[in-house]
């Protein structure tokens, strides 16, 4: 099994749920769409994940199209929005994916995914300006206990930021470092802060309980309009940030050793 692909299935199926839910009810075009996108999943979970595998699914979306063609909904530009996304995250085809985001732009200028694409072009902006040796600028939340929940508040301490979720493949296959580096080096004063993109907060409890994540979470089950998310960019997960203590960035997406080596040299120069 693949997990990048299956990640990048899981989220076009959660683009997929935020954006028919703005709809008062659900249409034959959104009905249609998730039934295809659910083939498209059984196919990658099968390792049929090249254009030729999913060729009968990319002339569904051709069908689809055509059949609610004169339709300026959200969506049958979710349709769109879904073809160019596949082309893009699963099939690796760029030149592909943004001649029909363009086409969506054009013909959908007002749709709600052409507005999550802007979203996210502004994503890139603001991950851009979060560079190693740059302060991390702080937020003042609540985390699922009700308490406060800031960057501040753990001055003097090597934090990492963790957005993730449990529905993400990558989230889940990292975890195990992740915990591992927490164990190993929290009481020397490295700390997590979880910044969870789920939409079912039993969920979320119910999974951290189980596997002994003990660090705070902040949740508001917004997915990819997450607050935190959207304040930082956040536009892919994992995304790791992994600050001194005077909330400096000092690493970024680090993974398995990787992580260890850094939380470990941090602490040792406190």
């Amino acid at each position: 099994m693949k997990l990048k692909l299956l990640a990048a299935l899981a989220v076009l199926s959660l683009l997929l749920s935020a954006q028919s839910g703005v709809a008062a009810e659900k249409t034959d075009a959104s009905a249609e769409l998730k039934a295809l996108i659910t083939k498209i999943q059984t196919k990658l979970r099968q390792g049929q994940d090249t254009a030729a595998d999913l060729a009968g699914e990319l002339k569904e979306f051709d069908t689809l199209l055509a059949r609610h063609k004169g339709e300026k909904t959200d969506d049958v530009a979710q349709i769109l929005f879904m073809k160019a996304s596949l082309y893009e995250q699963v099939l690796k085809d760029t030149a592909k994916g943004d001649a029909l985001m363009a086409e969506l732009k054009r013909d959908f200028p007002d749709s709600e995914p052409v507005k999550m694409m802007r979203q996210q072009d502004e994503a890139k902006k603001l991950k851009a300006a979060l560079v190693e040796g740059s302060k991390f600028p702080d937020f003042a939340e609540k985390d699922v206990a009700g308490k406060p929940l800031s960057v501040a508040n753990y001055k003097g301490k090597v934090l990492l930021l963790d957005f993730w979720a449990t529905w993400c493949p990558p989230c889940r296959a990292e975890l195990p470092n992740v915990l591992k580096t927490f164990a190993a080096y929290h009481k020397q004063g490295f700390e997590i802060i979880g910044i969870s993109l789920d939409k079912d907060q039993e969920k979320l409890t119910s999974f951290t309980k189980e596997k002994n994540m003990t660090w705070p979470q902040y949740f508001d089950g917004l997915v990819w309009q997450n607050k935190l998310a959207v304040k930082y960019g956040v536009n892919s997960i994992p995304a790791t940030y992994l600050l001194d203590g005077q909330g400096t960035i000092i690493g970024k997406d680090l993974r398995g050793e990787a992580l260890d080596q850094a939380v470990a040299k941090a602490l040792a120069k406190k």
